[in-house]
């Protein structure tokens, strides 16, 4: 691809670019595909929203399990990780990872910082390119209900405590709060217009970034909100877009799902120049696709639902002229057990299917499973401050749909499938 695609005239797509005196290229898009350099990129990736805390030197930091799990991801044929910047808001509510990166507005964690720094350095090291999203729809990093509550929206509830309805009301307010919003923005600029304190480089010339995220699965959360929400989506990108022109811009967003069931909402955000792909997320156990006493017997009609919710999202995108990322999927293990190297066959075979999707079609440019749980051994089913990360966030059981280095099934699984994926086998 040359900068003259990337870089047409009205368009926001980012272009390639020499950075600091070397030779290296950002991921583009063109033609509805994305690219690095000259050549396609595809990919089979992971969720790793705690890389940064691993990488940390202060609380909850463990840089040598950092190394180990890069590395271990390296060998799996894995180049592509989804990371949280940072959780919101205050320490020790339920539901909420630890330790906090904002803990009030403007007012940021420095060792956590320094702790993205590193993992990017990591990263870029590796030849491996990251996602970084900027926000969260739900209350395990804080995200909306945060900056509501820090707008003098009343305390944030936890949906676990107040129950479903109280916070999917509470956080529909999100996009229309202009003081809430404001801080966001504040946040984006922050983040995006950082400087490695590590390299010296600014993070808008990192090559180990492929995108900004807008946030963790954002959704509207009522009727209502749908035209607030359209509008945050493309002001929040397009601030991105001012401080940065080298990197790609994502919303995060599950799909149809994600968009109260409009599909035409889902495709207006993606539409927007300022958006350079579309993403979804696919939980056939959440969606109730399956049930616990279906997790295997169910396994071909979730892989059906699964397909027919990837071709009406492609679609889409391919009269848009839009790569379509998978980003999020899982699938809990047999008997519904939790622990490390317990039963996964129906996890295994939907994995096949999905990747087979992404590597054997055209419908999806790339997909990141959730999650990288590699060595970790959850102390507790719910985690606590202390117990060892896993990428079942603090609301959910550990062990739900993390693929720990145990799991050698499904660890095989995802080695096939990044070969394929590389014209490796």
């Amino acid at each position: 691809m040359t900068a003259a695609i990337a870089c047409a005239a009205g368009t926001f797509t980012s272009c390639s670019r020499a950075t600091a005196g070397s030779e290296t290229t950002f991921v583009t898009v063109a033609n509805g595909k994305f690219y690095l350099g000259t050549e396609e990129y595809r990919f089979v990736g992971t969720n790793f929203w705690y890389g940064p805390i691993l990488a940390s030197e202060g609380r909850g930091g463990n840089r040598e399990r950092l190394h180990a799990e890069l590395n271990e991801l390296q060998r799996l044929g894995i180049n592509n990780l989804r990371v949280l910047v940072g959780a919101d808001g205050p320490e020790g509510r339920a539901a909420h990872i630890a330790p906090v990166l904002q803990t009030a507005p403007g007012h940021y964690n420095d060792t956590l910082l320094r702790g993205l720094d590193y993992l990017l350095v990591e990263l870029e090291k590796r030849d491996m390119k990251a996602v970084l999203y900027l926000n969260n729809a739900w209350e395990w990093s804080g995200g909306f209900s945060a900056y509501l509550e820090w707008a003098g929206c009343g305390k944030a509830p936890i949906p676990c405590i107040d129950g479903w309805p109280t916070y999917r009301d509470y956080v529909s307010r999100f996009a229309s709060c202009d003081s809430a919003l404001a801080m966001y923005r504040n946040h984006i600029t922050t983040i995006v217009s950082r400087v490695n304190s590590i390299t010296g480089v600014p993070y808008s010339e990192c090559p180990a970034i492929m995108s900004w995220q807008l946030a963790n699965e954002p959704r509207a959360f009522s009727d209502e909100a749908k035209a607030p929400f359209a509008k945050w989506i493309r002001e929040a990108a397009r601030l991105i877009k001012s401080l940065d022109g080298n990197h790609l811009v994502s919303t995060g967003s599950e799909g149809l799902f994600g968009c109260e069931v409009d599909i035409d909402l889902w495709n207006t955000i993606h539409s927007y120049p300022e958006v350079d792909y579309a993403n979804i997320h696919i939980w056939p156990y959440n969606w109730r696709w399956v049930n616990l006493d279906s997790l295997n017997t169910g396994l071909k009609a979730a892989c059906d639902s699964t397909r027919a919710y990837i071709e009406k999202h492609s679609a889409l995108m391919k009269k848009a002229g839009k790569p379509l990322v998978l980003e999020e999927f899982g699938y809990p293990r047999d008997g519904f057990l939790f622990a490390p190297g317990s039963p996964v066959a129906a996890r295994d075979g939907y994995y096949r299917f999905v990747f087979d999707m992404v590597t054997g079609t055209d419908m999806v440019a790339g997909c990141n499973f959730w999650g990288w749980g590699g060595s970790a051994c959850p102390a507790h089913e719910v985690w606590q401050p202390g117990d060892d990360y896993t990428c079942d966030p603090a609301q959910e059981q550990q062990g739900l749909y993390s693929v720990f280095s145990a799991d050698s099934s499904t660890v095989a699984v995802i080695a096939e499938a990044t070969a394929r994926i590389s014209g490796k086998k």
